[in-house]
This record gives structure tokens, sequence and C-alpha cells, in this order.
């Protein structure tokens, strides 16, 4: 069979861990890693050849297996967010919105080191309303990770954009959260940070019939086309070579993944004059507004509907099982060779720590007086029970316990042989927990 993952964040060290480390495990060729945006797929071929490179001059390796590497994106329920005049009139009406009031909407994670930092945003709507003299309402709605973030945003939005009404909707609030999409003109996200590598909220702004000011950054360049669905801002970032130190402070534990995000973020740039460009565009245009949006919804149900996005999956699925037909498998597992090899079975990893191991030939008996009750009786002590997780079910116990004695001072094999099959090394194994809480003997062969 196949295994298929989903990228979601690839910064962290133990995303980045587990995709370099993919390399020496046993993935095959017929496995798949979905990328979800073209950027995403970049990202982890950088990964793959740097650890490649390394493996290389460090062990003369000439192989890198790697699973494949398929761009789809995420998908949504685009009926969720259709527009309907109704709609719109009121979730206006709902959010005390005036006449000719255009409302700017900010969806997702508030947080200004691990999503998009608002201070483009804040300045090129505070532009915006003191050139055009025009009445703009921001709504920033979702879900603060503590007060000290939510007290930035909100200090933030009364300082650096004073002519602009902000208001803040709780995320957990769903009929708030169903308004605003319907409420809006546009939609705009600034994100400018590397944990991310799709965006679904511009995906549903599009869905929503919503023309959008974004960044030129990561997924969003999959989604927004610029110009078509609205309108996408330049990014700047450090050339390479200009983070190594940031890399070092969340290598060795100086910073934690939100501080390696936050940190790496403040060094992305996002021009607020080009974003006080692209709002006063949309801002001042509502045929373009009314085109972008009905373009935007047009993509999001052709491109990025569930109905859509699964017809993918499925055919990856059906692709992916023609390699298995015609493809060879790298480094087959060999005999009692550890699948994988730094988790081992600790069995094996640790056999020389006990004077011996359990074999066919030994033989077992119950010890006196030995029944199911007793069984119960010892199991049912605090001291005991926990193991039962890891033993077969009690009623299955007291079959093992049974055919011992029915075996009296039969061979370990001849025991198995009366069980079933896919369950024989779990209750060969639970010889040795009953010979622990003294209910057998097991005598060693010769």
């Amino acid at each position: 069979y196949s295994i298929v993952g989903v990228t979601h964040t690839i910064a962290s060290a133990g995303a980045m861990d587990w995709i370099t480390g993919q390399l020496t495990a046993p993935v095959q060729e017929w496995d798949a890693q979905i990328c979800t945006s073209a950027v995403a797929r970049r990202s982890l071929e950088f990964l793959y050849e740097t650890q490649g490179e390394f493996l290389a001059a460090r062990l003369g390796a000439t192989k890198r297996p790697r699973p494949q590497l398929p761009v789809i994106p995420l998908g949504i329920d685009t009926d969720r967010f259709t527009p309907t005049p109704e709609g719109r009139a009121e979730a206006r009406q709902a959010l005390g919105i005036a006449e000719g009031e255009i409302v700017v909407l900010f969806a997702g994670r508030l947080s200004f080191h691990a999503k998009a930092h608002p201070l483009p945003m804040y300045l090129g709507l505070e532009s915006v309303a003191r050139a055009q003299g025009r009445r703009i309402r921001l709504i920033q709605a979702g879900l603060f990770a503590n007060d000290f973030i939510g007290n930035a945003f909100k200090s933030g939005a009364a300082q650096f954009c004073p002519s602009v009404r902000c208001d803040f909707v709780d995320g957990r609030d769903a009929t708030r959260w169903r308004q605003v999409w319907h409420a809006a003109d546009l939609f705009t996200s600034l994100s400018d940070n590397i944990q991310e590598t799709f965006g679904l909220a511009p995906v549903e702004a599009m869905a929503a019939g919503l023309p959008s000011v974004v960044t030129d950054w990561d997924g969003y360049r999959d989604t927004i086309r610029d110009g078509i669905d609205g309108i996408r801002v330049p990014s700047l970032m450090p050339p390479p070579a200009f983070g190594e130190d940031l890399a070092d402070r969340h290598a060795t534990g100086i910073d934690n993944y939100d501080h390696y995000s936050g940190f790496t973020s403040q060094f992305v740039a996002v021009d607020p004059e080009a974003c006080a460009a692209a709002y006063a565009r949309l801002v001042a245009d509502e045929a373009l507004r009314r085109r972008m949006g009905e373009a935007a919804r047009a993509r999001a149900v052709s491109e990025f509907d569930w109905r859509v996005i699964v017809g993918r999956y499925q055919a990856l699925w059906a692709e992916l099982a023609e390699i298995r037909k015609s493809v060879a498998e790298s480094a087959p597992r060999a005999p009692l060779q550890p699948a994988n090899p730094s988790r081992p079975d600790p069995y094996q990893a640790f056999a020389a720590y006990a004077t011996a191991a359990l074999s066919a030939n030994d033989r077992v008996s119950l010890t006196p007086a030995t029944t199911t009750d007793a069984f119960d009786a010892v199991v049912g002590h605090a001291l005991v029970a926990f193991a039962e997780k890891v033993n077969p079910p009690r009623a299955e116990m007291h079959r093992i316990i049974e055919t011992i004695g029915r075996h009296e001072d039969a061979t370990v094999a001849t025991l198995a042989r009366d069980w079933p099959e896919e369950r024989r090394a779990l209750y060969v194994r639970s010889l040795l927990w009953l010979a622990k809480l003294g209910l057998v003997r097991i005598t060693r062969a010769g």
C-alpha cells in the first residue's frame, strides 16, 4: 500500500527533521507527500537535496529515494460561502454597517508573529481613508492566542489607522463568523510567515465572491491570480546565508518555534505604499470589485471545492498503485531486520540484558492454585493492571490459562499450535507476563 501525507507547516524543527529523515526511512517511490502549494514543493526539494548532499559526503550515499511530491491544494466547502444579496443585506444590518461604508475583512489567526503582521495593513488602509475620504471599516475576525497579542493588535489599530473604524470579531462566534464573509467588500491577508504553506482564508474569500489584497507569498501565489481575483502585493526577504543565526537559535533551543517564526517574519518586508495602492484601486472602483469577486468565486468552485480536490486525491492514489506494480522496493526488509532501525524491537535491541530469551522448546506449567479467578485477583491490583493495555483482553487471558492447564508441562510450541495464528505472538509473549505474576512456571529447555 502507499503512505500519503499532506504538508501543513514545514518550518518547525520537528517537521524538517521528519522530512530529511525520509531519505533514510523506508519510504518508497509509491508513497507521496502532497504539497499544498508550489512553494511548499520547492522547499521540500531543497531539504531533500541538502540532506542528500550531506549523506553523500558523509557516507558515500548514491541513492536518494523519496516519495512523490504532487502539488494538490487544500479544499473547502464552497457552498458554505455562497454570496447572496439577501445574505449581504442581512449581515451588514446585523453588524451595523452604514450605506456606502467599505468593509475590509481579515479572517484567520490574529497573530503578528505566526501569521501576518498587521502594520502594513493598518498603514495602507489609513493612507486610503485619508486620501479618498471614504468611510472604511476593517473587521479582523479570528482568535488571539493571549491578551498580550490582543492588546497589541487593538492598540496598533488605534495608533496606526485612526481614520479607519476597526472591529474585532471572535472567531468562535459562528453567527458573526458567517456574517463577516457576507458583509465584506474585499478581503485582505498580508501573510509574511514561513510557518504556512497554503492559506485557506483567501480561498474562502474567493468562495464568498470577494476580491482580495494579499501578499505575493507562499500558497497565496497559487490561489489569488494577480489582476484577476485580486491584487498580490510584493514581498521581500533577505538573501540566503542571512538567517543562519536564526536557524541556529531554533536548532539549539534558544528560541522555540513561535519565536523562530516571529523573528524570521520580522525581516520579510511588505511595502505599506504598495498595500495602499492596491487598497485604493479596490476601494474606489465598485465595478472592479464586482468583476474580481465573480472571477474569484468561479475559480474557487472549479479549482478548490472538496468535490474537485478529492477527485485529485483519488487520481493520485490510482497513479501510486500503478507505480507499485512496476517499481522494485528500495531496501526491502530482511528477516529480523527492524522495520525502523532507530526504533527497533526492544527485545532485539536489548537482547544482551537478559540471561536468556524464551524459546519454542521451553516448557510451561501452571503454578499451584493458579486459576482464572486467581489471575483476576492479581491483575486487578494497580501494580499489575496498567499492563493490560499491551496484553490480550482478560477473556483471552482466561483461555490462555485454560490451554496451559490442558497441556500441563507442554512446550511453548505445543501451546502455540492451539492459538489463532494472528494472535500467536501476542499470546506467547503473555506467557512471560504470567510468569512475572507467579502464575506459570517456565522451565528452560536443555
